[in-house]
């Protein structure tokens, strides 16, 4: 479908323009949903999101890969976190077998909002 072809609006409800959050999409269905063998696979990383805004007046790090499941129905995932403060985020070295918990530990976000 024509919807996939660009990057979701995602709002930030909550916080304020002191406060900055992270987007992480993934699909942990990758390649297939019966051999998941990248799961999770990296859709698209967005940092310092401003409270009360959108993933626009964001930086995207990873940019927005259009998902291709090439076999089966794939799940994805979106997790918001919020960040400790501003430019705090680094980008994964890879997009196959992302791990979005070992992620955010070595970034310092903790749990998903």
């Amino acid at each position: 479908p024509s919807s996939i072809t660009v990057p979701p609006h995602v709002e930030v409800i909550g916080g304020d323009m002191r406060t900055f959050y992270t987007l992480i999409m993934t699909d942990p269905d990758a390649p297939s949903p019966s051999d998941p063998t990248e799961r999770e696979y990296l859709q698209w990383i967005v940092t310092d999101i401003p409270g009360t805004t959108s993933n626009s007046f964001g930086t995207e790090i990873v940019s927005y890969e259009i998902p291709r499941p090439f076999i089966g129905i794939h799940r994805y995932v979106f997790a918001l976190f919020q960040q400790k403060g501003r430019q705090t985020v680094l980008p994964p070295p890879s997009r196959r077998n992302f791990n979005t918990r070992q992620f955010a530990q070595q970034n310092g976000l903790g749990l998903p909002v």
